[in-house]
């Protein structure tokens, strides 16, 4: 029992002088890592009003940006320098554009993104409360979500991106069942009119066999027909129908 009393007396001296040795290291190297920073951070006009402080390795990021990516692309800068055991970013976006307004500019361009690579195949929701914008909903692949999170990234008067996309797993057989319902549904004449605006498919969302229809469509009629072509395909578990009626909410 002694023995084992002292063995756990030495592992915690052993992780105390550990941590007392990082400590010390991360202090030495604050100078040159501010210097680092401070370089860095001067040499890009867009990260003239970011200041950085250093603590035992650890960089803190303060100051205004115009864009929510350029206090992202700061601290990723910052986090590659030599001996930087942390960052904190605390940068904040000094420009300020009403919600409704912000959503609008942001639904508009997601709503054109990928056209032509699959946008049928996602379904994105949206919301921004204080500038803050929460991006959801799901997408085939990864490429759609990093395309659809750099938009928000980049509009003006983001402060802030909370990413819920769910990227849906990726499967052969789902594939082919969004391409033979997607050719199913605007296959057939009265559908063929969702085709031509990029802002107004169906989008047709495909997890593990389950099909879900989503989007905006002209009557109840146009509804009854996207489902019942989709339902005529086989291969898929189930069937889903979340499109809503034109001025008739859902």
């Amino acid at each position: 029992m002694r023995n084992r009393s002292r063995y756990l007396i030495v592992l915690t001296l052993i992780s105390l002088c550990s941590a007392l040795g990082w400590a010390q290291a991360g202090g030495s190297n604050d100078q040159a890592i501010q210097d680092k920073a401070a370089k860095m951070l001067s040499s890009n006009k867009k990260w003239q009003g970011v200041t950085a402080s250093t603590e035992d390795g650890v960089v803190t990021l303060t100051g205004n940006v115009k864009l929510y990516i350029d206090s992202l692309d700061a601290a990723k800068k910052v986090g590659k320098i030599d001996k930087v055991q942390g960052v904190r970013n605390h940068i904040t976006v000094d420009t300020t554009v009403p919600d409704q307004e912000l959503f609008q500019k942001i639904a508009d361009k997601l709503a054109y993104d990928r056209v032509g690579q699959g946008i049928t195949f996602n379904m994105l929701t949206l919301q921004v409360k204080d500038g803050v914008a929460t991006v959801g909903g799901d997408v085939h692949d990864y490429v759609s979500r990093d395309s659809a999170l750099a938009i928000v990234e980049t509009t003006p008067g983001v402060k802030d991106v909370i990413d819920n996309i769910n990227v849906l797993p990726t499967s052969g057989f789902d594939d082919d069942l969004r391409i033979r319902i997607a050719r199913a549904i605007y296959g057939y004449p009265a559908m063929k009119k969702y085709a031509i605006d990029p802002q107004r498919p169906i989008r047709i969302i495909v997890d593990n066999g389950h099909v879900t229809l989503y989007g905006v469509v002209d009557n109840k009629m146009d509804s009854q027909i996207a489902e019942t072509q989709a339902r005529t395909v086989s291969g898929s578990f189930s069937v889903e129908n979340k499109l809503v009626i034109a001025n008739q909410g859902k």
